[in-house]
């Protein structure tokens, strides 16, 4: 990842880049068990200061790419307790983990991992979907239900969790009201259209405060598919890139203890644009970490 290093131990990191090459959990086009691959391969162009922000995230980190968490890809829930394991490691050495997916199942794991370390976390969500389905076909276990499962089993503070580009057609106005009955924060897309989205950050920002452990959870479809069609479950209207980028910087000061790029399908992204688009906000994503030098 950025032409970083291997490495095969989390100790003496403070951040660690981990891709999860998982898609047992989609429900309609698959393919994100490559966009670690093409992540990787994509982030070659990315250089090691921030323009924008002035952020020089490798003048005051150790930074690495700890590779492939080693799934089990004919068991989604054998995959879920794996990815778990993992990141327990992975935290207990004190290293952040920024997250190169793999469908959006992989939150609930990397989440049970979290509470472990830090207790229940604030959470920013950037989706067009609000992944909090009771089940799909029958499963409680999948790419739509991680959020649900997460207030469920505490992981969450509820009102600390804001689900920002929501759009699209759904089952019922409970995809939407069964959130906010949890006390999220929902934004949809159609409310932010051709705004910035500083000041809501800002707001996010105070109502969370510096200390709170917060959790950043990206998925590349919360942008419209004009920019990022290389996803499995597009839906138009969406996030557009400046908003996005906002997003990512708008996180800086907060007590980010990790952070996650998911729904790249390399398959439906011919362009590579998706996959460079993910790697660049992966790359915001470090440069929003506590602890960053700016010059």
């Amino acid at each position: 990842m950025m032409r970083l290093p291997m490495a095969a131990s989390p100790e003496g990191l403070d951040v660690g880049f981990i891709g999860v090459p998982l898609d047992i959990g989609t429900s309609h086009r698959p393919g994100t068990r490559f966009g670690p691959r093409q992540i990787r391969a994509e982030s070659c162009l990315i250089r090691p200061y921030n323009m924008a922000t002035g952020a020089a995230p490798f003048d005051s980190l150790q930074v690495a790419d700890l590779g492939d968490v080693a799934i089990n890809t004919y068991n989604l829930i054998k995959s879920v307790d794996i990815i778990t394991a993992h990141y327990r490691t992975v935290l207990a050495a004190g290293c952040i983990p920024l997250t190169l997916g793999g469908d959006h199942t992989i939150a609930l794991p990397i989440l049970r991992a979290l509470k472990e370390r830090h207790g229940p976390v604030a959470l920013i969500h950037v989706d067009a979907h609000a992944d909090v389905n009771p089940d799909m076909f029958g499963e409680r276990i999948a790419h739509g239900t991680p959020f649900r499962r997460a207030v469920e089993e505490g992981l969450l503070q509820g009102n600390k969790v804001w689900q920002i580009g929501l759009r699209g057609s759904g089952y019922s106005s409970e995809d939407f009201d069964w959130p906010r009955k949890q006390g999220f924060h929902l934004v949809p897309a159609h409310e932010v259209w051709w705004q910035s989205l500083a000041p809501l950050m800002a707001q996010i920002r105070q109502a969370i405060g510096p200390a709170t452990p917060t959790y950043l959870s990206f998925d590349i479809d919360g942008i419209d598919p004009a920019y990022a069609g290389g996803t499995g479950t597009p839906e138009v209207g969406g996030l557009s890139v400046p908003q996005a980028l906002e997003i990512v910087r708008g996180c800086r000061g907060l007590n980010l203890v990790g952070a996650d790029l998911v729904e790249v399908s390399p398959p439906y992204d011919p362009s590579g644009n998706t996959a460079l688009l993910g790697a660049n906000l992966l790359f915001e994503m470090l440069c929003a970490l506590p602890g960053v030098a700016h010059r």
